[in-house]
Formats: C-alpha cells, structure tokens, sequence
C-alpha cells in the first residue's frame, strides 16, 4: 500500500474513514469521547469501536482503536493497533483512510514512523494461496494511508519508509513459506532469487546446479538431495562489495523445500506443513530484500543450501557416512535430522568472505517448541557480544529471540565413533546439541544459529499482525541487527 505522512488533525480532516490509535479520551473531541463515557470503548490494547461523529468537517466515520495504558505504549503496541486497525478497516471497504496517533504518545518519531507502517503492511497481509471464488469483500485493498501529525513530519516519513522495506521483506519471507512444495523446488527457490536480483540489481546472484555441487564437494547438500528426482541446488546472493570498510555478514538458511523425513519418514499427520521447512532461507530471502530496499552499507551474503528430502532407492541411508564440503565426516543417524547436513556445507563456504559474523537461521528442530513455543527464536552462538547484539534486536523489533547456551559437554554429545560427528544426539537438549553440531562448520567465525522452527509457522494466529501460516520469523530481528551495525 502507498503510505504518506502528511501534518495536520485526523479527527478534524474530511476522510471517508479515520483511524485514530488512542489509549483514553483526553485528546479527543467530546462527541468521539463520548465513547469512553458511555463505556463502549476503554482504550484498551487493540480494542476497536467505529464511531460516527456527524461533525461539519470532520470524517464521516472515525474507527477507533485502543493502545492500552499510557505509560506501556510502545513500538509493539503500536505495530498490533496498527495491524488491527488495517483489518477492521478492510471491512468497511474503502480505499483510502486518514490515521493518526495520540499526540502524548511517548515514542521518537522514526519508531513511531516505523512500527505503524510495519503493522499496517504486515497486518494487511494475506496468502489465497490456490483459491477460486474469492470474493470482492474478501480481496479488498486498502490502496493508501494518509498519516496525520502536527510535528516532526520528516522524520515520521523516513521511519515509515524503513518500516515499509523491513514489512516488504518479511511478507516475501511470508509468501515463499505459504507456497506448496511443489511449486517451490530447489531449481524453483534458486530461480525465485534470479528474480530477486532482477528485481533488485544490487544483489548478485550465482547458483550452483548438482554438476557443480558434485565437482565442488558439497557432500551434505548432494546426500540429503539424491532421494528426490527435484535436484539440490546452492544459492548465494550477494549485495555490497563495493563498501569498501564496510562489516561483512553472512546470512546462511536452511532451504528444505520438502521434508518427507527421507526414509525415516515422518507420520503422516501433518506432513502437509512440511512445506515451511525452508523457513531460514525464506528469512535469508527477505532480509536480502529488505537490506538491498534500506540501501544499508554493509556487505551482506546470502548462502541457501536447497534440497527435497524424499525416500526412494536412491536415497540416503541411516548409517551412511557423508564427506562434507569442509572435509569433515558425518554419521547418518536418522534421515530427518538433514537441515543440519545441508547447512554444513553453507556453513564452511561462508568462511571463503571471511566475515565479521556468520548467521544462520533454519526451522531445525521441535524440541526448540518445547522449549520456547511460537513467542521467540531460540539463538546459539559461539560470540557472546554476537548472542547479545541478537537477542537485542529481536527485542526492539518484536521478533523475539532467547539465549540457550553452547557449553562444550553440549560439543561432546555430538561425536560420533564412526565420523567427526553424527546428525542426531538423542532427545535430550536436541536443540542445544543441533547448535552445537552447526557451530563445528563455522570455523573460527563469530557464529550465531536461530533456531526459527517454532516461530517461522503459525498454526493459528498470534497477534494483529501475525496470521496462520508463514510468519517471516527472522527478517524483522536480522535486519534490525544489520541496520544497528551500520548505524
């Protein structure tokens, strides 16, 4: 949607619909206050109540909705108003709204700027996915949103731009996890970020195809990929190598198109969701896309190991030892335990930028849903200042993220006795132990693993802005990393 920051009152500007986000009746005309005085509405955090005014001047129709207490208001607060005011205002079928915020709202203006445009855009979002007969009512558009301010104009703008790219970013994340696996194969996904460079030309594009792969090496990739008549694929994108001086960050996601489980197969019961497997590396997509949007002065690299993990005679065995990229040997335990043989390989070709950080995210195991459910992404990492500079981001940009730690009894429950390691350390801290065995491939890099796999699918919503389906889990936290090391 085409979002504007313009000055002025929306309570006192002709719309056919305006929002205002309040959190009680102080600054409100008395015929819309009337509302809190007859107890219709609290202000409460995304309540939402459509009043009609009927005032000379004024809009025909202002929806309020609510930001809670005053002194809890937030960027949170105001992403979820935000997003709930974009749902409620789809309904009343128009094109065009006017919005405003509560002028003693406590937060710099280029956060406010940021949060509403990213609530309004991530709220607004919908996947149909292969549906037919969808109705006008249902497809409905809001074209455009008019911000309304008395001050700090400018900076209110510029937040919403960067609110904008980092929402553009994350519904695109959104959109490769929703799309079946049969439409997204290895060569599907790698040409998927053909496209991506196209769109955006400061992102150059390579991907090896399985000739490649074999002459190079990369063992994991080719192994967990061989069951499946989809061949592997390894993508790199890469944007800002001419800033000179510039921190070189590698972004590495897993990118399992299809998981079946290879032949240790999974159940049956909610195999149809198996399609979001390639979770990291739709995140990795995104914040590509959303850097290359913000024109942030950093040399980013994006690294997407490919494969379909499917049974058949050609397929990977439990037992077999696979020869890695990086020379490292792996015993296969279990066929199911592949994001981490595939990323093995991401994970080595990272060190050829020598970067200042690698960063790795993927969809890697359900013990990090035991652990942490859908509320955060679980980080390892082997550089306590790159744990926290993580865990930070993902606190201001509300995708969440929590430390588990990486001691070394955690390293010893991955060796094996017939390889350098082995892809499954039993059930006891299985998200641990996965981090664990991911960090024996970085080398001697700062390294950080987001486990995303509780968060990166939703089987219901969560907040305003967060629907069922793909949720863009890691864009919104990397990308504010990336723009706080450059800022």
């Amino acid at each position: 949607m085409q979002i504007s920051v313009q000055g002025g009152d929306v309570l006192a500007t002709s719309s056919g619909l305006a929002v205002a986000l309040v959190h009680d009746a102080t600054t409100l005309p008395k015929v819309i206050a009337a509302a809190f005085e007859a107890g219709d509405f609290t202000g409460a955090a995304n309540q939402s109540l459509m009043v009609y005014p009927r005032s000379k001047g004024a809009p025909s129709r202002v929806l309020l909705v609510g930001l809670g207490a005053k002194k809890g208001i937030d960027a949170e607060r105001i992403r979820q108003a935000a997003a709930t005011a974009v749902r409620q205002a789809r309904g009343a079928q128009v094109a065009d709204i006017t919005l405003g915020v509560a002028t003693d709202v406590a937060l710099p203006a280029a956060a406010l700027g940021q949060a509403l445009a990213e609530g309004l855009e991530l709220g607004a979002y919908r996947w149909f996915g292969g549906r037919t007969g969808i109705s006008d009512a249902e497809s409905h558009e809001i074209a455009s949103v008019t911000v309304l301010t008395g001050k700090q104009i400018k900076a209110l703008g510029e937040g919403v731009a960067v609110g904008q790219a980092i929402a553009g970013g994350t519904n695109f994340a959104r959109d490769l996890v929703n799309t079946p696996g049969v439409d997204k194969t290895p060569p599907q996904l790698a040409q998927r970020a053909v496209e991506l460079g196209e769109r955006m030309p400061s992102i150059e594009v390579t991907v090896y195809d399985e000739v490649r792969l074999e002459k190079e090496g990369f063992g994991g990739i080719l192994a967990v990929g061989k069951g499946s008549d989809s061949p592997p694929r390894f993508i790199i994108m890469e944007y800002g190598k001419q800033f000179k001086g510039a921190p070189t960050v590698c972004l590495v996601g897993k990118g399992l198109t299809f998981d079946s489980g290879g032949l240790n197969i999974k159940p049956a019961e909610g195999m149809e969701t198996m399609k979001n497997d390639m979770g990291g590396s739709a995140a990795v997509f995104g914040t590509m896309q959303a850097v290359a949007d913000l024109g942030l002065e950093i040399h980013l690299v994006g690294l997407v190991p490919s494969a379909e993990n499917m049974p058949s005679g050609r397929s990977y065995r439990p037992g077999d030892v696979v020869t890695t990229l990086s020379g490292k040997t792996i015993e296969i335990l279990n066929t199911d335990a592949e994001g981490r043989v595939i990323l093995s390989d991401g994970l080595h070709f990272a060190g050829r930028y020598k970067p200042n950080a690698i960063v790795e995210l993927s969809t890697l195991t359900g013990a990090v849903i035991i652990a942490l459910g859908n509320v955060a992404t679980a980080v390892m990492a082997t550089d306590q200042s790159l744990a926290d500079q993580l865990v930070a981001a993902g606190q201001s940009s509300g995708d969440k993220a929590w430390q588990l730690p990486l001691w070394d009894e955690y390293h010893q429950m991955v060796k094996s006795e017939n390889a350098d390691l082995r892809n499954l350390a039993g059930r006891a801290a299985g998200s641990i132990t996965a981090g664990a065995f991911l960090s024996a491939f970085a080398g001697k890099y700062p390294f950080a693993h987001l486990d995303i796999a509780g968060t990166a699918w939703l089987d219901a919503p969560t907040k305003p802005y967060l629907p069922k389906g793909g949720s863009g889990a890691g864009v919104r936290l990397v990308t504010e990393f990336l723009r706080n090391l450059t800022a």
